[in-house]
């Protein structure tokens, strides 16, 4: 099994909450972390903006990572929402086998 974390930017804590407790309870996460207190600079709409986020990392399996997302892009009040998929190389082998146990399979 491949396993995944998933870094996503939110609008703030009780939106990274909200969409953590999604998708841990539909079970296309076994666990979420929650890094609030971000400040992001970035471009939108031809300029240069900041604003002050929240960190949603997921852990799942790499096969999850496509139908995590698409759930993020559904939940999400951002147009464009940052999703990327960090592939987990190394690790606890109880704790990547815990990932897999936790999780949705895609048969």
């Amino acid at each position: 099994m491949s396993a995944a974390m998933i870094y996503i930017t939110c609008e703030n804590e009780t939106q990274a909450r909200e969409i953590g407790r999604t998708l841990v309870a539909e079970r296309l996460a076994a666990c979420v972390n929650i890094l609030p207190g971000m400040t992001s600079l970035f471009w939108w709409e031809g300029e240069v903006r900041e604003a002050n986020e929240a960190v949603l990392l997921a852990k799942t399996r790499m096969t999850m990572a496509d139908a995590l997302t698409d759930r993020v892009r559904e939940l999400h009040s951002y147009d464009v929402p940052c999703v990327v998929v960090l592939p987990i190389l190394r690790g606890n082998p109880d704790f990547i086998r815990w990932i897999e146990e936790q999780t949705q399979s895609n048969s």
